[in-house]
């Protein structure tokens, strides 16, 4: 069993940043990647970013590159994601995410657990 829990949620001001953080507990071995989705009202879950555990790689919704950064300690086994200049349109509840096998990273489907989700308000 995995539990992941994600925190640093809140409200900010369009063009504010905000940390996301996203902590692996359990039986955490053979970990292939960890990523982040998102959930606005009435839309559905979204890919938003993902890193390799080994080799760091990551990858990025068109929608939030060069604005969001994914990051990992593995020593901690928690994944962060850095947003700034937030827009209104971002506004969703974030999602964190664990595969054990590389099948894809853009697809819900591709990862085996999923943390409860923290909320993310950002007001115009």
């Amino acid at each position: 069993q995995v539990q992941l829990v994600e925190s640093g949620g809140g409200l900010v001001q369009a063009g504010g940043s905000l940390r996301l953080s996203c902590a692996a507990a359990g039986r955490t071995f053979s970990v292939y990647a960890m990523g982040w989705f998102r959930q606005a009202p009435g839309k559905e879950r979204e890919f938003v970013a993902a890193i390799s555990r080994s080799s760091g790689s990551t990858y990025y919704a068109d929608s939030v590159k060069g604005r969001f950064t994914i990051s990992r300690d593995n020593a901690k086994n928690t994944a962060y994601l850095q947003m700034n200049s937030l827009k209104p349109e971002d506004t969703a509840v974030y999602y964190c995410a664990l595969s054990r096998d590389y099948s894809g990273i853009y697809s819900r489907n591709d990862y085996s657990y999923w943390g409860q989700g923290t909320q993310v308000t950002v007001s115009s």
